[in-house]
């Protein structure tokens, strides 16, 4: 069965895929911090969607497909971009680091955390792009 982003399962897929992933849990030891997504409409996406996940040291604890904004009122960080900057992303078409320095992906939270991270921040990404077998 193909999972499609954006989809519960596909979700459910990269929290499986971090949690199993040893390149992932090594370079990511020392996160300690959950995001929310906020991904706008944009193409394909004809309304708001948001995704939790809280990511612990190496791990994922939580994930959860469009949750209340009031579930979680203060994430570490809150990522906030189109649906078509996302799935970009996800098909390697743009860089996530780039998309942060010019605002096509908005980040609220610690820059400097982020900043000191980028290898964390780029291996989830790649674990994200691996589970991203079809986008809608």
């Amino acid at each position: 069965m193909t999972v499609i982003f954006p989809s519960e399962e596909w979700l459910k897929s990269l929290e499986a895929k971090i949690n199993s992933d040893e390149r992932y849990s090594e370079i990511a030891k020392n996160w300690e911090g959950d995001l929310l997504f906020n991904i706008e409409p944009d193409g394909n996406l004809k309304e708001q969607l948001t995704l939790y996940l809280d990511l612990w040291h190496g791990k994922c604890r939580k994930t959860e497909y469009k949750p209340q904004a009031r579930a979680y009122p203060n994430p570490v960080f809150t990522l906030t971009a189109t649906y078509n900057n996302i799935t970009d992303i996800l098909a390697g078409k743009l860089n996530p680091m780039t998309a942060m320095l010019t605002s096509k992906l908005k980040v609220k939270g610690s820059m400097s955390y982020m900043v000191r991270n980028v290898p964390t921040v780029l291996d989830f990404v790649r674990v994200a792009q691996e589970v991203t077998q079809e986008i809608m």
